[in-house]
């Protein structure tokens, strides 16, 4: 129950639709963050407001150790189903309409054409189409996300109202996620992005909430797709999005943190990051971002080898970080072994260039492992040639080579700093006489 203390759920569940917060809750109650009973008295109140009345019954059970339920329950079951078959009886005229492949063919990329051809020759209206849109919403809200899946991307292809359009893609979002169609739930998610960039909202807190919205569904998404981890930096660690983290939501910095400790790719953006680390190190707490501030900002190297050891809990306990692998009878998690190997990394290429002469012994206690895996550890990086070094096996030191700094790749780095910089201005101006010209 101590590891709850840097469980992000709390935070984090606001900004979810109220299904996506259900396997959150599954992975706490699987790592006993909280009493059991705690949690099931969470997923029965989110349940309330949701059409899945046959689960919330079963953990209504399990909960109170019994197998009687609520009169409540009960009615609200009646309730559901008969909701259910009238709106299935509404929609059904657009539902056989879009079962119907040879009708399908006669829809075009224009949708005013499409209205048309579906009032004139099948007498499927607005009503219909409005129908359509209700029974997807409340076959989201029963748990059936393909169903809802599929509702909803014919229900967009007909939609002429852009708020509506908006509504169903969000709802879309959420069935491919808790489907784990991450492939899809990606093109989705950039999708919506397009969209909120590009939309005029209401007041500009509308469209950084959006944003905050966004970038917390998205962590189901990046932490399970292939290239997640590099697309994860790619979208937060653009300016309009991360002061949304800074401004809103400081707690998805452990996840940006994460995706740069592992993500070696991306090692010029990651000075600009640490700046941000420096910035935000005493408005937000977190093992991950202080381990990052330990290392290349207060070069505390024994508070750095500390905080791997908190790092570890939490990506154990982390509902995204901690993703569970079976493997030969064995269950991993694959991004703890690569964090600390890349975390053991950061602290010796740190380590090393500052000091020219190192004993094999303290560095050993830093990276946290025993003197025979530090000097293996090092020839390997040696070998493989991510290390300018030499061990003397005599003094057990490592001696680092001179590591002078190319003038011409200095002056690349501040010529890209420049053209960064310029970039940014540019578009700042031109937003703020796009924005004169509206009003």
């Amino acid at each position: 129950m101590a590891m709850a203390k840097y469980d992000l759920t709390p935070r984090i569940a606001p900004n979810l639709d109220r299904h996506l917060v259900f396997p959150l809750l599954e992975f706490t109650q699987e790592r006993e963050l909280y009493p059991n009973d705690q949690i099931l008295k969470a997923k029965i109140e989110l349940l309330n407001n949701t059409n899945m009345v046959d689960y919330a019954m079963d953990i209504h059970k399990s909960l109170y150790h019994t197998e009687d339920v609520p009169q409540d329950m009960v009615d609200r079951r009646v309730e559901v189903v008969a909701r259910l078959k009238s709106l299935e009886e509404a929609a059904a005229p657009l539902v056989t309409f879009l079962q119907n492949p040879k009708a399908v063919q006669e829809l075009r990329a224009d949708k005013q054409y499409n209205l048309q051809m579906l009032n004139d020759h099948y007498q499927i209206g607005p009503e219909q189409i409005e129908a359509l849109y209700q029974y997807a919403k409340f076959q989201f809200e029963c748990g059936n996300y393909s169903g809802a899946a599929d509702y909803l991307y014919q229900y967009r292809a007909l939609c002429t109202n852009a708020e509506r359009s908006l509504s169903a893609l969000w709802g879309k979002l959420a069935a491919e996620i808790l489907m784990q169609n991450w492939e899809i739930a990606l093109e989705e998610l950039n999708r919506l992005k397009e969209i909120i960039d590009s939309k005029n909202f209401s007041s500009s807190l509308n469209q950084v909430q959006s944003r905050i919205w966004l970038m917390h569904w998205s962590l189901f998404i990046f932490f399970n797709h292939d290239n997640g981890r590099t697309q994860i930096i790619d979208l937060f660690n653009q300016d309009k999005y991360l002061n949304a983290i800074q401004t809103n939501a400081p707690h998805l910095l452990r996840y940006l943190a994460t995706a740069f400790i592992v993500n070696k790719k991306r090692r010029p953006q990651f000075k600009e990051f640490i700046k941000v680390i420096q910035q935000e190190q005493h408005s937000f707490a977190d093992p991950i971002t202080e381990f990052l501030a330990c290392v290349y900002v207060n070069f505390d190297f024994e508070g750095a080898q500390k905080k791997m050891k908190e790092c570890e809990d939490v990506i154990l306990n982390d509902p995204f970080l901690g993703k569970r692998v079976e493997e030969s009878n064995y269950t991993v998690v694959p991004l703890k072994d690569e964090f600390l190997e890349n975390a053991r990394l950061f602290i010796f290429e740190t380590y090393c260039k500052i000091h020219e002469r190192i004993n094999m012994g303290v560095l050993a206690e830093k990276l946290n492992l025993n003197y025979e895996d530090a000097e293996r550890w090092i020839l390997n990086l040696i070998r493989t040639s991510k290390l300018d070094a030499k061990i003397d096996t005599q003094t057990g030191t490592v001696l680092m080579e001179p590591n002078h700094p190319n003038v011409y790749e200095q002056l690349i780095d501040h010529t890209k700093g420049l053209s960064g910089r310029t970039y940014k201005l540019v578009s700042q101006l031109l937003e703020n006489s796009q924005a004169q010209a509206a009003r």
